[in-house]
């Protein structure tokens, strides 16, 4: 098992890794309707290098016991719904015989 610190260095690392890729992709990007300077071969070499980065880091994140946690928003829709409950709709229903 790898101490703090190496874990640590390792996600520092990727950090880095994935920022690089990145400036990559952002810096030889082509305006629309020109030639892409990069093979395809390199493109698909590219996304399977963030796919591996990514899957590294949510390893580190579960070892560390970090939570998949995702953003909420307040005006977010709840996934649960709230039924409403009164007496009055509970005398209105007659039970089951």
């Amino acid at each position: 098992m790898t101490s703090k610190n190496e874990t640590s260095m390792e996600q520092r690392i990727l950090r880095v890794m994935r920022k690089v890729l990145a400036s990559v992709v952002k810096d030889t990007t082509p305006q629309p309707g020109m030639y892409h300077p990069l093979s395809q071969q390199t493109i698909e070499d590219i996304k399977a290098c963030f796919a591996l980065i990514s899957a590294r880091e949510m390893e580190l994140a579960k070892e560390a016991g970090i939570a998949e946690e995702r953003p909420h928003f307040s005006d977010d829709t709840s996934k649960a719904k709230v039924v409403p409950i009164s007496r009055s709709s509970l005398k209105s229903v007659k039970p089951k015989e």
